[in-house]
């Protein structure tokens, strides 16, 4: 690409830019491995590792696939239209990064992408956004799916999912040409993950356990809620650099991003625990955790659209719709271990909605003469026909995700990369001990050999049981 026909203003890197992008960045990066941690916290304290595991190895799968082809799918040149609306970026354009300039800004067809930092950087934070999105996804599956065919669907999915979805919003596809818009990816990550959970959840049914094992119960529920307040925390932090480097500078409207971000966490946390006070009697925590996730997922797409005051409307919505979603997926029995579908699938809607219902009105939309008072000038407006817009899109979005997640682990499982897992026994050799051969606690300390009494292993250990016969046991005593 020649960058012959480009002033050498529009090639300047600004320093402030530069280091704005590189610490967003890094505050992204951070929050895979505080999902790690929420997720680990929500889920029984035999399924830690894995959950942990199977988050935290997108940080692998997903980078390497995004620096080979992913980040092409979604911002390179057009690869397919149909009817001069773009449907998927040509993998070959940034392909294993050519073109992408250490030293001037992305370019792409003799245009900046984003000015002011390098391409590089800018690849790097969007990718940042890849790698956590199938991440939000694993934590519904758990005990169903083990860690090889996890990272499987992990790679297809960001392939078939989410590079053609930040190619029709982000990279000048067809959302983006009918009108749509997701500042920091409602549609993208949020309505991807949730709505995929749902297909996943569907297809690969419910947890099981033994009917007469000690503790099942237990086993279904958060088992370390400080693990979900320190991923919670991390998660919170990483969303200023998550929206707040959407504005792709530093200036006045990352600042609007990031103070949405938080009186939206705000309003959504006090919603939740509202909702837990007058429903359930008593307040708890992880509904504080998950009020708090709401309103920043909500807020997400809109964050650099609307005005603060409205930002608080936007975060106490999310928990309220996004509550009783999850209640419903509840009646309905489908096993969403970490609420992925409430939480993220449905707050990631109703904020892609609000975006045309709360962004600023139409004297907004000339960017020359807008008032100065106005969020994001010459972007977008609120109207009903831009409600129309957001929601089409957003419900495009959402069954799109559905419907590719399904097809993807339907096919896995007829050609056999999955086998499903509809037996407590099956799914008990897919958890932690089993599958992993590592456990997230030290065992209690019994003395199991001692309990277990004489006899001969042939090693002058009188039990007969071997060392990791002990461990395996004393790791189901401490279960109980």
């Amino acid at each position: 690409m020649s960058n012959s026909t480009l002033s050498a203003d529009a090639l300047e890197l600004n320093e402030g830019t530069t280091a704005f992008m590189f610490i967003s960045t890094c505050m992204v990066q951070f929050m895979t491995p505080g999902l790690a941690l929420f997720y680990g916290g929500l889920v029984g304290n035999n399924s830690v590792i894995s959950v942990m595991f199977q988050s935290y190895m997108a940080l692998a799968t997903v980078f390497l696939l995004w620096i080979l082809c992913g980040f092409s799918l979604g911002f390179g040149e057009p690869l397919i239209t149909v009817g001069g609306y773009g449907l998927l970026g040509n993998p070959s354009t940034y392909f294993m990064l050519q073109g992408v300039s250490v030293y001037e800004p992305l370019q792409r067809a003799g245009s900046v992408v984003a000015s002011g930092f390098p391409g590089i950087l800018f690849m790097a934070y969007q990718g940042m956004f890849a790698v956590i999105t199938p991440a939000l996804i694993v934590g519904s599956f758990i005990d169903r799916l083990r860690f090889g065919p996890s990272v499987v669907f992990t790679a297809l999915w960001l392939l078939t999912v989410y590079c053609p979805l930040a190619f029709w919003n982000w990279g000048g596809g067809w959302m983006a040409q009918v009108g749509a818009w997701d500042f920091a990816g409602g549609m993208v990550v949020h309505e991807s993950s949730g709505f995929s959970a749902l297909a996943a959840v569907y297809l690969l049914g419910r947890r099981r356990y033994e009917k007469d094992q000690v503790g099942s119960a237990f086993f279904r529920k958060p088992h370390n809620i400080p693990f979900v307040l320190t991923g919670t925390a991390m998660l919170w932090f990483g969303w200023f650099g998550f929206n707040g480097g959407s504005a792709l500078s530093s200036g006045g409207l990352a600042g609007l991003a990031m103070v949405n971000s938080q009186i939206a966490a705000s309003a959504g946390m006090a919603a939740w625990v509202a909702q837990d006070f007058f429903l359930e009697g008593q307040p708890k925590l992880v509904g504080a955790c998950a009020g708090t996730i709401c309103g920043l997922v909500a807020i997400t797409p809109c964050a650099g659209f609307i005005q603060s005051n409205l930002a608080v409307l936007a975060g106490a919505m999310a928990s309220l719709v996004s509550y009783n979603a999850v209640k419903w997926v509840e009646r309905l029995e489908l096993d969403d271990a970490i609420d992925g579908i409430g939480v993220h699938g449905v707050s990631g809607l109703l904020g892609t909605i609000l975006v045309g219902a709360l962004a600023d009105p139409q004297e907004c939309l000339d960017g020359d003469t807008a008032p100065k008072w106005c969020a994001n000038p010459g972007t977008v407006a609120r109207s009903m026909e831009q409600v129309g817009i957001q929601a089409a899109c957003g419900l495009f979005t959402c069954l799109y995700s559905f419907g590719m997640t399904y097809i993807i682990l339907a096919l896995m499982m007829f050609g056999g990369a999955v086998v499903k897992l509809t037996t407590a026994q099956a799914q008990d050799a897919a958890r932690d001990i089993s599958q992993y051969g590592e456990f997230a606690y030290a065992p209690q300390s019994l003395d199991l050999k001692a309990i277990v009494g004489s006899g001969s292993n042939g090693d002058g250990d009188e039990s007969g049981m071997s060392d990791s016969d002990v461990a395996s046991d004393q790791y189901n005593v401490s279960k109980v």
